[in-house]
């Protein structure tokens, strides 16, 4: 049980601020937390104003104390996390011409090396390239590496570093022909992380973001033109749509992408004249999604054009690009969702997904034949390994299972062979067979189907004696893959079933299942949640007060919305960087995600039928007198995702109006942003704080 310390909680000031709006009247007695200064503390988070410092570490302090019974518990689930990693842990090297490049881990190494083999040697050597790991120890706090990108021509490499978790990446260049690491700053430091070389090997591109942290533009330099200026490209004037950048598959186009979370528009460069100004390939619709793939002096369009709600494949001419003279290739299936695809220079590769179910569909190019690499398990998760290479009949895929470690596949498209390159390794030992996943179906109290995917050591009894942690997210099409991960082992190895609620608002069943969970159907999601919880303790999969309810950013949402709806049936709450503050975020047009994501939510400055829906499940607005769980709230102080006061504010109304003994605890990252830790140990130990919780609140 997680009890309340003898010392008392923190008890912030009221400042009550009052807003109308729609006729509506409401009162923020906690705004006072955001920092009007919060742009500038992105960037030096030491500016941050002092009251608000001095209550942020005093919330800490609170939680520190609340948490030391739990402490031994926590450092033994972490040794348990850590020696499930292997310890030298290597990537698969990917050719790219006269090289092939991976990332790999010494023993002890929290970010690891990123080197290259010789592919000329009849045995390899590993070149290093970039050694994070001893960049990281420059960093005091803070370290990410955000992108490597080699030249094409193998000489430079540039790489992108983030020290303060607020997702402004500095960029360096390096000359991979010298023997020592000697790094070239670019003055680039506003970054959004993604690096693109042109194939003149001097041109580099980047994705730049504005004052309010958004990625708004495309830039380029020669690097090494000592007269050269810094160029734009690309720069967006929707403040509702954020820029994005990449390479074609062939890597002939340099692609930017302007898009939010309906709505997309490409603009390409030829890589061999970047200095070029970028075309349009079709210009945006409002609710029209799209993404290009090369093969043949053709684009493949993945889109919902003419009402393909779960995507068709199109294509078009590099001449006749306009949507008129976009022909059909791949027909919509209603329910069988297009999640991706990759082309090469004979074949076509979609994964696509039914049922909560993945695939992998290869369409050789040049007979038209299609075929499906099968698998077994009931519950599994698929991925493509990208690679560099556009000319090969080669791909790599990864397949995993809640109770199967993940197997990367080499897959000859031709020959449909496919042999193991990688195991994911268990050095502590794990044995699939004691366990056992299970795919059910409940029906919501609408009458929706919800999938669930469940993990549990295969004697866990079903007599509702187990407790239960049941985790979710239902925003922005997101699926939550049935994949092994090794931390929900230390959950389930102590008598708990670890359940994955595919709720509306995700994408398990395809497209139309997230068109079911937003905007006008966002209540969907919160029914859904809490509908499974119900359902799992008729089931007998638990009871009641036993089920531990995580989620994170978007899925933070969902655990807040769900608890106030029904807090008697769960036993504790994991909310993690919660986007809770709903109302107050999406009408605050400054903030960094607020624009682009009126489609998700709806714009509760104009429309008054979308103040009154997020009002209704606003967690922060719909805190009312109740027997909260206890609940373990965190955040990152300089997150651009989720600000910090949102969590900050939800933790001191619940503890207002909690009529119970249990506690409410805030912890925030005063040295990370939305990811929280990033090294590879480091980020266990939040989890493992998780987790010690949850087992402690169900004992």
């Amino acid at each position: 049980m997680i009890k309340r310390p003898n010392t008392p909680a923190p008890n912030p000031l009221k400042r009550p601020y009052i807003q109308s709006r729609f006729g509506h009247e409401w009162t923020d007695n906690y705004a006072w937390m955001k920092d009007d200064n919060w742009q500038e503390v992105m960037q030096a988070p030491q500016k941050l104003e002092a009251n608000i410092r001095t209550h942020l570490e005093t919330e800490n302090t609170y939680t520190e104390t609340a948490l030391a019974p739990t402490n031994t518990l926590k450092d033994a689930i972490f040794e348990e996390m850590k020696a499930r990693l292997e310890p030298e842990a290597r990537g698969i090297p990917m050719p790219d011409e006269k090289f092939a490049y991976f990332h790999y881990f010494r023993k002890g190494d929290q970010h690891g090396i990123y080197a290259r083999h010789d592919l000329s040697q009849s045995t390899p050597q590993d070149m290093t390239i970039l050694d994070a790991e001893a960049l990281s120890q420059a960093s005091k706090a803070f370290f990410d590496i955000g992108d490597v990108s080699h030249s094409h021509n193998h000489h430079w490499l540039a790489y992108s570093v983030d020290l303060k978790g607020s997702e402004n990446y500095a960029v360096y260049l390096r000359d991979l022909s010298l023997a020592d690491d000697v790094d070239i700053s670019t003055q680039i430091t506003r970054s959004a992380g993604a690096l693109v070389w042109a194939t003149d090997n001097q041109t580099l591109f980047w994705v730049e973001r504005d004052d309010n942290q958004r990625p708004y533009a495309v830039r380029y330099i020669n690097l090494f033109d000592k007269t050269a200026a810094v160029q734009t490209a690309y720069e967006e004037s929707d403040p509702g749509f954020f820029v994005s950048l990449a390479q074609s598959d062939d890597r002939a186009f340099i692609e930017i992408s302007a898009h939010n979370h309906t709505t997309s528009e490409i603009w390409r460069i030829p890589s061999a004249t970047p200095t070029a100004k970028p075309i349009c390939f079709a210009p945006r619709l409002t609710g029209q999604e799209y993404s290009l793939h090369e093969h043949g002096g053709r684009s493949y369009i993945l889109t919902n054009a003419n009402g393909a709600t779960d995507f068709a494949v199109m294509s078009a001419s590099h001449d006749n690009t306009d949507r008129q003279h976009w022909q059909d290739f791949i027909a919509h299936k209603p329910g069988t969702l297009i999640i991706g695809m990759e082309s090469f220079k004979n074949h076509l590769v979609r994964l696509e997904r039914e049922n909560a179910l993945p695939r992998i569909v290869i369409r050789d190019m040049r007979s038209g034949q299609e075929h499906v690499i099968d698998m077994e398990e009931d519950a599994y998760s698929l991925g493509l390994v990208s690679g560099y290479e556009y000319d090969t009949a080669q791909i790599h895929f990864s397949y995993s299972s809640p109770t199967t470690p993940n197997t990367v596949f080499a897959y000859d498209m031709d020959t449909k062979e496919r042999r193991i390159v990688k195991e994911q390794v268990v050095p502590s030992g794990h044995s699939s067979g004691d366990y056992r996943t299970d795919r059910i179906t409940i029906t919501g109290r609408d009458g929706a189907q919800i999938p669930v995917t469940l993990l549990r050591q295969k004697d866990t009894p079903k007599d509702g004696s187990a407790p239960l942690l049941l985790y979710g997210y239902g925003s922005y099409g997101i699926t939550i893959p049935a994949r092994f991960r090794t931390s929900i082992l230390s959950l389930v190895d102590r008598g708990f079933v670890y359940a994955i609620a595919h709720i509306r608002g995700g994408m398990s069943k395809g497209y139309q299942w997230y068109l079911d969970g937003k905007l006008a159907s966002k209540t969907n999601t919160f029914n859904d949640f809490v509908d499974t919880g119900i359902a799992l303790v008729e089931l007998g999969w638990t009871s009641k007060g036993k089920i531990v309810a995580h989620g994170g950013s978007a899925g933070g949402l969902l655990v807040g919305a769900a608890v106030n709806q029904m807090p008697e049936l769960f036993g504790a709450v994991i909310a993690a960087v919660p986007f809770v503050d709903v109302l107050n975020t999406m009408s605050d047009a400054q903030l960094p995600l607020t624009p682009p994501e009126w489609p998700e939510w709806g714009n509760p400055i104009e429309d008054e039928q979308a103040f009154k829906r997020i009002l209704s499940y606003s967690p922060y607005d719909n805190v009312t007198p109740q027997a909260y769980p206890p609940m373990l709230i965190t955040a990152g102080l300089t997150d651009p995702r989720v600000t910090y006061w949102e969590p900050a504010k939800w933790t001191a109304k619940l503890r207002d109006h909690q009529t119970s003994d249990a506690p409410i605890l805030f912890k925030v990252n005063m040295d990370a942003g939305h990811q929280g830790e990033s090294g590879r140990y480091d980020s266990l130990k939040e989890t493992a704080l998780e987790y010690a919780f949850a087992i402690t609140a169900v004992q």
